[in-house]
């Protein structure tokens, strides 16, 4: 991920922002990634590391100081992230308004429903053993009218997804038969055909295989075979990120031969 600057400051020591794995250079690229990954920044953010980099690197020693009497007073922490963006000048009061209103209702969000959202956009952002961590956890979650078999069911999906995005493809195969088991979506069984395509040394459990009828395998294999041939490099790796963002329970589309590309993307990215 790379920042677009217009406001040029004398920073010697750059902010490293870990979960974009990014460095950040001035108030305009940290109001940036504050406004645009919210989810992100919700929690634990604005911490010591942060206030030296305002007060020492940005010469905002001001905000540094409203912002430690924040954090250690009873109010709202997230108001911290609004102070920011108001005292940086980057975005419009209207846009902090809306900035405001959108941190307020990610609050009221189911516990579960929220750390999936972090989770889901940490995936967005490559960052697969994150996220596959967070989905694991949120796994333990309690059940409740939330938490029900269909919520497990995409988190254990989701998981997978990222287990395939790193290589493990037997974990993944395994943690879509979980996601079958509890949300039978006939999505998920095409996400368990392919996999074994991409991996040939998988294979569908008995009951899962006649699951699937000789038109769906026609169907899944005329996909996989076009994906074969659309396949290349890295524009590649680019068209199953856009399949998977797309789909909402992350279809696996792909071929053989991207595998090692995943691999070695992974290696980079962890």
């Amino acid at each position: 991920m790379s920042l677009w600057l217009c406001r040029q400051e004398q920073v010697k020591r750059p902010y490293y922002m870990e979960a974009l794995r990014v460095h950040l250079y001035s108030s305009q690229e940290l109001s940036y990634v504050i406004f645009n990954h919210p989810l992100l920044v919700m929690d634990d953010f604005v911490n010591e590391e942060l206030l030296a980099f305002l007060r020492d690197e940005l010469n905002m020693g001001f905000l540094a100081l409203k912002l430690e009497r924040w954090l250690k007073s009873a109010e709202n922490p997230d108001e911290t992230l609004v102070l920011i963006l108001q005292e940086c000048d980057y975005y419009s009061a209207a846009d902090i308004t809306r900035y405001r209103q959108l941190l307020q209702s990610l609050r009221k969000k189911h516990p579960a429903e929220y750390g999936k959202m972090k989770a889901d956009e940490l995936f967005s952002l490559r960052r697969y053993e994150k996220a596959a961590g967070m989905y694991r956890q949120l796994l333990l979650s309690p059940r409740d009218d939330y938490v029900n078999e269909a919520f497990l069911g995409r988190l254990w999906n989701n998981f997978g997804s990222c287990c395939a995005r790193m290589g493990r493809m037997e974990q993944a195969l395994a943690a879509y038969e979980k996601a079958w088991e509890l949300a039978k979506s006939p999505r998920m069984l095409e996400q368990m055909y392919e996999l074994t395509r991409l991996d040939e040394r998988l294979k569908l459990s008995a009951p899962i295989a006649a699951m699937i009828n000789d038109e769906q395998r026609e169907g899944w294999d005329a996909a996989i075979e076009k994906a074969k041939q659309e396949a290349s490099g890295s524009a590649a790796v680019l068209q199953i990120d856009e399949l998977f963002a797309r789909d909402p329970i992350r279809r696996q589309q792909g071929a053989a031969r991207l595998l090692q590309q995943w691999k070695q993307e992974y290696r980079s990215m962890a």
